[in-house]
């Protein structure tokens, strides 16, 4: 490899980098940090995206992944180090007894791997978390009935937030698919939104588990800001633009 090609190699790598902590890059941004011009940029991108590894738009570039992706529950192995710790450090959020919401998702499903067996009653809208938490003789199990969602295991539609906005709960445990402080929180299925909101809405505190990767996506359906939360549990590896980011809102952030 010639001393052109490393370079243009090592430049396309940091853009990617860049991409993933962002989310999406400027091309004029990128050109001015590494020192090149922005048609440079542009052909990089272009042979970045032709390999398959990002999507330009007007002025730059976005993450690959589509802002209405949603893997399916059973093959969310990414980061299960990760959000066992959120999920660990999460339950110290949890009640001596009272009323406890657990949202859907794979880092809330890690929390019923580490949940107290203690005298708590937790509802969800999640069957796969009903049924981890069922062997625990002390935690009153109740979910709330509607559709049940292939992908997520997830009860939603109108049944579900009716269900939810008749009751009052002590903490709410709740997940997402996006997150930034511009954005807000934000995910890819109208009807998990509603539920996600009416969670926020009807709860005296709201628990946020998100992996570092969280932040840098786009979703396509927002349904509450940053502000609307009262603590972010998130992993030791989130990057620190998004740190940054977390110090201008009126949050506690905690790192597992």
């Amino acid at each position: 490899m010639n001393s052109t090609s490393l370079m243009a190699a090592e430049r396309q790598q940091r853009l990617l980098e860049t991409l993933r902590t962002f989310g999406k890059i400027s091309a004029a941004e990128a050109a001015a940090d590494l020192e090149t011009s922005t048609e440079t940029i542009r052909k990089d991108l272009i042979i970045l995206e032709q390999r398959g590894l990002l999507r330009r738009v007007h002025g730059g570039a976005l993450h690959l992944e589509s802002m209405t992706f949603e893997p399916d529950v059973a093959s969310r192995q990414d980061n299960l180090d990760e959000k066992s710790r959120i999920a660990a450090a999460a339950t110290r959020f949890l009640p001596e007894g009272g009323a406890v919401l657990i949202d859907a998702g794979s880092t809330a499903r890690a929390v019923a791997d580490h949940f107290p067996n203690r005298s708590m009653s937790v509802f969800t809208n999640a069957l796969a978390i009903a049924v981890a938490l069922l062997p625990l003789e002390n935690v009153a199990v109740s979910t709330f009935g509607g559709r049940v969602r292939a992908a997520t295991t997830a009860e939603v539609g109108a049944v579900t937030v009716a269900a939810i906005n008749q009751m009052h709960f002590d903490v709410a445990i709740v997940g997402t698919n996006a997150i930034s402080a511009e954005h807000g929180l934000a995910t890819p299925d109208q009807e998990e939104a509603a539920i996600k909101a009416a969670m926020i809405r009807n709860s005296v505190k709201v628990v946020l588990l998100a992996d570092h990767t969280k932040f840098a996506q786009r979703s396509l359906v927002r349904y509450a800001d940053v502000s609307d939360i009262d603590v972010v549990v998130t992993g030791q590896e989130l990057e620190p633009p998004h740190r940054r980011s977390l110090d201008e809102v009126d949050v506690e952030v905690v790192f597992a």
